[in-house]
Order: C-alpha cells, then sequence, then structure tokens
C-alpha cells in the first residue's frame, strides 16, 4: 500500500511538472540572419549585355528615348561598364514597393511611346539581360558623389551562407574602416534578396581610375584595413569588380 502511494505521488509530480513547462511562454525565434529591413524600399540592378558592333547604337538611342522610361519611375544611376566587362550597362532603379514595381511594369507594357519607340529597337540590340533585386544594408544610405565626373567602382563579394548573421559585422568594419579612412567615397552597400544569395555590393565613386590604383596601393599598405579585410576574408567565397563610367543621361555621374 504504501508502495502503491509513492507510486502515485510520484506520478502526480510528474504530471504537475509536464503541465508547468507547458504553461511558460515560448521563446520567441526569428528566422533573420541578421538585421531585418525596416522598410519596403528596394533597388534593382540591371545590366544588359549588347551585341558589341551595336553598343554605340544602342547608347545613342537610350540617352534619346530615356525620359520615356524615367517619367514611370526613379533612375538612380546609368552607366556603361569599361572595365570587368564588355559591351555592358548598369543601372539601378529604386521602388518604394513590390507593388509599385509591378504597376510600373503594367504601365510601361501599356505605353504605346515606350514600346514603339524604345523597346522595338533596343531589344534587338541585346545579346541577354540580367537583374538583382537589392536593398541597402542598415548602415548605408545613398551618398551621392561630392562633385559630377568621375568613375565608379561596383565590387561584389560572394560571402558564405549563413546571411549577415554570420559575416555581416566583419564585413561592416572592413567597407567602413575603408571608407573611414578616406580611401574611397561610398555611394552605397548593397545586400541581395533575389538573385545570388549572400551576395554584398559595394558602389564607389573615384575622381579617376588612376586616382584608384593610387589609392588602392596606399590602403593595401595600411595596417588598420589590412587587418580588418584579413577579418573579413574568412567569410568570402569570391569577389568581382566592374569600372563604370556614368552616361551623359544619369542622374548620378
Amino acid at each position: 500500500m504504501i508502495q502503491l502511494r509513492g507510486i502515485f505521488r510520484n506520478a502526480s509530480r510528474h504530471a504537475e511538472h509536464c503541465l508547468s513547462v507547458k504553461s511558460r511562454p515560448t521563446p520567441r525565434v526569428s528566422i533573420s540572419t541578421g538585421p531585418q529591413q525596416q522598410h519596403a524600399t528596394f533597388y534593382e540592378f540591371r545590366t544588359y549585355y549588347i551585341q558589341p558592333h551595336l553598343n554605340a547604337a544602342f547608347l545613342k538611342l537610350t540617352s534619346e528615348k530615356i525620359h520615356l522610361r524615367t517619367a514611370h519611375s526613379e533612375l538612380v544611376g546609368y552607366w556603361s561598364v569599361e572595365y570587368g566587362g564588355l559591351n555592358q550597362v548598369f543601372h539601378i532603379w529604386k521602388y518604394d514597393s513590390y507593388a509599385q514595381r509591378a504597376s510600373v511594369r503594367a504601365a510601361l507594357a501599356q505605353d504605346p511611346n515606350w514600346i514603339e519607340q524604345y523597346i522595338s529597337k533596343a531589344m534587338p540590340m541585346l545579346s541577354s539581360q540580367d537583374n538583382e533585386v537589392t536593398y541597402l544594408v542598415p548602415w548605408s544610405k545613398i551618398q551621392k558623389p561630392p562633385k559630377d565626373g568621375g568613375v565608379f567602382e561596383l565590387a561584389t563579394f560572394q560571402m558564405k551562407p549563413g546571411g549577415p548573421a554570420v559575416w555581416g559585422k566583419a564585413f561592416q568594419v572592413a567597407v567602413s574602416t575603408h571608407i573611414g579612412s578616406g580611401y574611397a567615397h561610398a555611394v552605397g552597400v548593397f545586400h541581395s534578396e533575389f538573385g545570388p544569395l549572400n551576395q554584398v555590393h559595394v558602389l564607389r565613386w573615384y575622381e579617376s581610375a588612376d586616382q584608384r590604383a593610387g589609392i588602392r596601393h596606399t590602403s593595401h599598405q595600411d595596417a588598420r584595413v589590412v587587418a580588418a579585410v584579413r577579418e573579413s576574408a574568412a567569410y568570402l567565397v569570391s569577389q568581382k569588380n566592374k569600372l563604370l563610367f556614368p552616361c551623359a543621361f544619369s542622374p548620378m555621374k
């Protein structure tokens, strides 16, 4: 009898423990891999690959008709690629939301001037197109160059899987150290949302390609930059860059 009472007593305690565990608030877990996007604004990167013998004709047509496109949404910048890719143009478009972009695309499809004067002529000049949706990283904002003219560098970093929670801090330190030391003017730092994932783009401005070369040589001897880059490189898979020349009709020059 005493043994039965002990068994019932233990069973009762076990049941009470289970109920108390179930009644505890469930810890909140986020699937975010880094600082979350706080607003809907995004930037669409578009790259057009032009048939070599039609490169000049495409740029001329675009210069004459780009106003038909910018009537629908904001163009941040439009560049031709000088180094790191031949017969390419790169442009960035700003949208407040995916709904806005969908509305813009629908309006363009119904715009006879856009279709007849530009699309019908420009598309046959291209060999392919590519796009990517990006957000500004939380610690960056669009900053126009201090003056018109100069060249832009688009540096693209393919980071290891895991997102900013894994490599974000080290990458931020590397970029901030380079910029904070006066080695470059950062136009913006962007993180991919659609397209290759775990990819970060840094758009920089220089007065000239020769200035960039000189700054790069100097920065490689700066112990602060070397240390920060070495830490970030531990999370790096690959990287590439392009030197861009702003087109005459680009809002950002």
